[in-house]
């Protein structure tokens, strides 16, 4: 069990870099999209998704970066993960629109990070 710990934490950083890269691709295509061309501001403009997506970071990235924390006991990867969680937790308290999607992508980059120096303290 000791050996699966790891191996289960460098899959779940591997997983919210690439909920990371989805995040950047939804708020970049959902301005293109809905203020280029008028197209899904019901379904990309959901604060839902957001609220989501939020939940979805924050466990990913507590559970990965906690357990690499306990383990390699840097807080440099922590720190910058939590930074971005609380932009992106600021990204919902401001209306959708470029504000949102630039506090959004600047948090889901300090959590991806978050997640890559998590990998090489391991």
């Amino acid at each position: 069990m000791a050996q699966m710990v790891p191996w289960i934490r460098g899959k779940l950083d591997r997983v919210g870099i690439f909920l990371s890269a989805l995040c950047v691709l939804h708020c970049i295509l959902g301005l293109v999209l809905v203020a280029g061309l008028g197209l899904g501001a019901g379904f990309l403009l959901d604060p839902a998704i957001h609220k989501v997506g939020l939940l979805l970071a924050t466990v990913v990235a507590g559970v990965a970066i906690g357990m690499g924390a306990i383990r390699h006991r840097r807080a440099g990867p922590f720190v910058v993960a939590m930074m971005g969680l609380s932009f992106m937790g600021g990204a919902l308290a401001v209306g959708h629109g470029a504000e949102e999607a630039v506090m959004t992508v600047i948090g889901v980059g300090l959590v991806a990070t978050g997640h890559l120096l998590n990998l090489r303290a391991a």
